[in-house]
Parts: C-alpha cells; sequence; structure tokens
C-alpha cells in the first residue's frame, strides 16, 4: 500500500498557509495532491444545494471552470455526494464519466481509466468534492485508505478556509446575514452570476461590491449584449434590499402617454381606459429597487418627473392631488452615450448627474478574451441539459475560432452562436453520445478584418459605367440601412445607434430612399 509522505504533508500546510487568494490556495492545493498521487486530472468542486462548481482545475480543458454541474444529471458525482469517504470506482464503471473529452491528456472519449473522488465534509456536511483522474487502468488500487482520508481532511479545511476568508473579506462592509448569501452567490450558486477571470471582469466585479452595500443610484453601461441586466440583478442581491423586490421596467417600451402611469401609477377614471385604480413600478419597488432599463429612451416629459422622485423620493400618481413618499434604490441601465445625448438635448443634464452618482461600465467581450471558453463552457454546459445531450465539447479549431472573433454581439451572441451550433452537431448523432463542436458548426469568420475589407469591397464595385456618384452613393446608404434595421428586428432606435446618427433623421433618409418597415423590413422600388 502506497502511504501518504508525512513530510509532504508538513510542506502542503506551510506552502497553503503562504497563500495570498483563494484562487492561488486551490491551485496549490490540487498542484500538492497531484505530488502525492500520480494522475492526469485533479478537480476541485464546490457544492451549493444540488449543483456542483468547478473552483480549480488542473488537466482538464479551461471551459470546464464555466461548467455547471447539477448532481441529478451526473450519476457519478451523486455517488461521491453520498458517500461518506473516499470513493474508487471501478476501472470499467459504465457511469457516464462528467469530463469525457474534456482531459488534456487525451481528445476524444475516455477509455478504461482510473477515476476517484473524495467528499470534502465540514461540520458533518458535504461542502465540495475533489475529482482525481488517471488514464492508466489500476492506478489508484495501491494507495491507502488512511492517504486518501488525509487527503480529503486537507482538502476539506482548505475549502473551509477559503469559504470564511471570503466571508472575512465581505464582513468589512455588510452585516453576516449577507456575507452568507454573498458566499453562496459568489461561489457556489447557480444562475445570473457573473462568469469571468480576466481583468476587466474582476474590476467589473470589484466594482460591483463597492457600491452594492450603499444606497448611492447606479447607472450600468455597455454595448447590446454585455449583461447590463445581469450586472443590476447582481448588485440587488449583494445589497442590503436583497430581501425586497427587484423591479424591472424597459423604459423603450413605454409609450410616451402611458409611461408617467406606468412609473408612478394612477387612479380610477384619471385617463380613457383607466377603469380601475393601478400601483406604478415605484410603489411596487418600495423598499426595494427599481431597474430602469434602457433609460436613455425615456421621453423628455417623463424624465422631470423622475428626477424629482430622485431628489425628493416623492411621487405623484396620475390623477392624484397628494403626493407619496417612496423608499426605492434606482439602478438605471443603457446602451446610449449619455453625455452626447445632453449635448444633443435629448437627455436632461441634471437627470443624467442624478443617475451617475456610480457610474458601471460593463466591458464588451472582445476585452475579454481570457472569458471567452469559460462562458463558452457554461453556456455548453446549459446547451447540453436543454437538448439533453450527454456531453458537449469544443475541438481546438472551435476553440480557436471562439478566441480570435471580436464578438460584436457580445456575451449574448456566444451563447447564440453555442446554441446553433449544439442544434446543429446534434443533428449528427455519435455512438458515444460525446458530441464535438468544430468550428464549421460555430460558422464564424476565420479572418473578420479581411471580411469587413471585402464587404466594403464590394460595395464599392457599385460604382462602376451604370451608376453615377449618386445612384451609388443611394444604393450604399440603403445598404447600410437595411442591414442595420434587420439585425435589430426593426427597432428603428437602435439602427440609429449603429449607425450613429439621429432615430428622426435616420427615418427620414430612409423614406426619401424607399425603405418603410411593416412588422418586417421591405425595400420598395
Amino acid at each position: 500500500m502506497q502511504e501518504f509522505d508525512s513530510t509532504l504533508l508538513l510542506e502542503v500546510a506551510l506552502d497553503l498557509a503562504n497563500s495570498i487568494n483563494n484562487d492561488d490556495r486551490f491551485d496549490r492545493l490540487l498542484a500538492s495532491i497531484r505530488k502525492a498521487i500520480k494522475c492526469d486530472a485533479v478537480a476541485l468542486l464546490g457544492l451549493h444545494e444540488n449543483l456542483l462548481t468547478p473552483l480549480a482545475i488542473q488537466g482538464l480543458s479551461s471551459e470546464v471552470l464555466g461548467r455547471r454541474f447539477f448532481l441529478s444529471e451526473h450519476p457519478r458525482l451523486q455517488q461521491l455526494c453520498n458517500a461518506s469517504k473516499p470513493l474508487i470506482f471501478p476501472d470499467n464503471c459504465d457511469l457516464p464519466d462528467p469530463y469525457d473529452g474534456l482531459l488534456l491528456a487525451r481528445t476524444g472519449d475516455l477509455p478504461v481509466h482510473s477515476c476517484m473522488g473524495l467528499p470534502l465534509y465540514s461540520d458533518q456536511k458535504v461542502i465540495g468534492l475533489v475529482t482525481i483522474d488517471s488514464l492508466q487502468a489500476g492506478s489508484f488500487n495501491t494507495i491507502s485508505s488512511k492517504t486518501l482520508e488525509l487527503i480529503a481532511a486537507l482538502s476539506a479545511a482548505t475549502l473551509k478556509t477559503a469559504l470564511e476568508f471570503k466571508k472575512l473579506e465581505i464582513s468589512a462592509q455588510h452585516a453576516q446575514q449577507l456575507v452568507q448569501e454573498l458566499t453562496q452567490e459568489a461561489l457556489l450558486k447557480d444562475g445570473g452570476e457573473l462568469i469571468g477571470q480576466s481583468t476587466a471582469m474582476q474590476t467589473l466585479k470589484n466594482e460591483i461590491q463597492l457600491v452594492a452595500g450603499s444606497d448611492y443610484t447606479v447607472l450600468i453601461t455597455g454595448e447590446t449584449g454585455v449583461g447590463k441586466e445581469l450586472v443590476a440583478r447582481t448588485v440587488h442581491q449583494l445589497s442590503l434590499r436583497k430581501d425586497q423586490p427587484l423591479v424591472h421596467i424597459n423604459c423603450a417600451s413605454l409609450p410616451e402617454t402611458l409611461a408617467e402611469s406606468e412609473l408612478f401609477g394612477h387612479t380610477k377614471g384619471a385617463f380613457t381606459g383607466a377603469d380601475r385604480e393601478r400601483a406604478g413600478k415605484f410603489q411596487l419597488a418600495h423598499r426595494g429597487s427599481l431597474f430602469l432599463d434602457e433609460v436613455g429612451e425615456l421621453p423628455l416629459a417623463v424624465q422631470s418627473k423622475l428626477l424629482r422622485v430622485l431628489q425628493s423620493g416623492e411621487i405623484q400618481p396620475v390623477g392624484k392631488d397628494n403626493v407619496e413618499q417612496v423608499d426605492v434604490r434606482v439602478i438605471a441601465a443603457t446602451n446610449r452615450n449619455l453625455e452626447e445625448e445632453v449635448r444633443q438635448g435629448r437627455f436632461r443634464a441634471d437627470l443624467y448627474h442624478r443617475l451617475s452618482v456610480y457610474p458601471i461600465k460593463v466591458p464588451p467581450l472582445k476585452d475579454r478574451e481570457q472569458d471567452v471558453l469559460l462562458l463558452a463552457g457554461y453556456f455548453l454546459e446549459k446547451t447540453s441539459r436543454k437538448l439533453g445531450i450527454r456531453q458537449l465539447r469544443l475541438t481546438q479549431d472551435a476553440e480557436l475560432a471562439l478566441r480570435s472573433y471580436s464578438w460584436p454581439g457580445n456575451v449574448r451572441e456566444l451563447e447564440h452562436v453555442i446554441s446553433r451550433a449544439s442544434l446543429k452537431a446534434n443533428a449528427k448523432p455519435t455512438a458515444t453520445g460525446i458530441i464535438s463542436l468544430n468550428r464549421e458548426f460555430l460558422e464564424l469568420p476565420a479572418n473578420q478584418k479581411a471580411d469587413n475589407l471585402n464587404a466594403k469591397t464590394e460595395q464599392y464595385s457599385l460604382i462602376d459605367n451604370d451608376f453615377d456618384l449618386k445612384t451609388a452613393t443611394n444604393e450604399f446608404q440603403k445598404h447600410c440601412i437595411l442591414t442595420a434595421v434587420t439585425q435589430v428586428d426593426g427597432n428603428w432606435s437602435e439602427a440609429a445607434r449603429a449607425l450613429k446618427t439621429d432615430r428622426a433623421n435616420l427615418v427620414r433618409m430612409a423614406k426619401r430612399l424607399g425603405i418603410s418597415v411593416k412588422k418586417s423590413v421591405v425595400k420598395t422600388s
């Protein structure tokens, strides 16, 4: 039997004591385990309810960090969480392996191999797992149970220490009840999680934690598809108002005639169609938070009334003479440049300054290159659950394509690309149940810069013997407007922003060029 080296145990303890943060502590733990046990892959996962979240990996594809494993869908992991001590699976175990196709040491599905797991207990409760894999069958048969129990105890203590350190870091800003909630959200809980390890994402997370505990009004800016709504939800979840409602309203969908009523409510008979009294969004969000999405779309007439609420906390429902006091934290979001909107007279300067007490800019995905594969892993796991696929994985050429693409549609575009590619790949099932997504399934351009240049060259080629300059210019403008309006599903405001022009001017130009929209984009002769 192979016994655990006591000298190595001392080295591990000293090494972990010198770790400066949780990521460093986890990586050192896994490195120490690989010193003690010869293996090809090892992973540390945190458990929250029935969900396992990878916290650190070695020997596995980086996309694994973005995956989330529901115990009900992974019987091996479920057995480990139910075990009272370290468990070694038979080499020929027929239970599906959650890491099939994801080991760096081997491409494709796993052959007969050695696999074991260590349930990590704290206060008689499982808080996580360590999984260890070796491509050599029988690798773990000579390891003594005492050795495995020591490694499990050391790993459990490391994870428990990391969670406690997280609580201590946060407790300086928030009460202990909020600390526990933050720990779950930050490390273990799936859904509404900000995934990313890039410098830009770390900065964003730090900004959110800094402002969340205050009652400051927050203005979230960023391109379409970067996740501004997710940031708003995170700010609310980490705030002292987390047990109160978060009310969401899309300002772009508010007709100007009903915007005031939607925000502040109305009495019965206040206007045609007001057949009963109705509370507004501010009243519904009392003591909680109100998320004003696309706040840059608010009509000027409503902006002045919103300013009053931010200044005094008073609202006046339509049809009422008396004002009401509300206690609401406002979180606003926009993909517009509000400073430019102020200069153009389309947005009130005083309201802009009231909203931007604490501005947060969400980075575009092109500035988060190292996060692309983590997010892809998250969407692969999510899509495999939706489609009932045992395992989805990326080939090397697909990973390269994802990393080299500039993602103009940001995280939303990445999710759609993964979903489409998975659906197409699923049409060609494999005997093993492991489906690999290659570059062709992703349908991403090989060289965006070259593609953009070719597209522009095609447009300029319109100028030939049959076109004078005016005609060619009109055709080019038609193409640009039709493309922009089509890409945003007929939203003229979005199209105007994409083309960096005023919406009214864009509509007038479209009419002049013979372009109209009737539920869909059409080009008239």
